[in-house]
């Protein structure tokens, strides 16, 4: 069963790779999805922005891919992950990387 799990990544995590990264570990573990750099939400990141993940996959894939995320590549600082459980609107076949 297809779920789908909508993250907002807090810490240093612009500048680092982050992006590249999350898309490197979505083709390994097979997740579909987005990821994307976001600085017009200071409500959820504050000043400096951050990350924000949309994943899809079956539950163990999207779990693997959290977990994954809240430690983040060698070089970023993760403070904290949000993640909020949806419905699939959209059915994604690839992970990208969007601007």
């Amino acid at each position: 069963m297809l779920k789908q799990a909508h993250t907002y990544i807090k810490g240093d995590v612009i500048g680092v790779g982050f992006r590249a990264w999350t898309k490197i570990q979505a083709k390994i573990n097979g997740a579909h999805g987005w990821v994307r750099n976001v600085f017009n939400k200071e409500h959820v990141f504050g000043r400096s922005g951050g990350v924000e993940a949309l994943i899809q996959g079956d539950e163990e894939k999207v779990n693997n891919m959290i977990d994954l995320i809240k430690q983040g590549p060698p070089v970023a600082r993760v403070d904290d992950v949000e993640v909020y459980w949806q419905e699939p609107s959209e059915i994604f076949e690839v992970f990208e990387i969007r601007k």
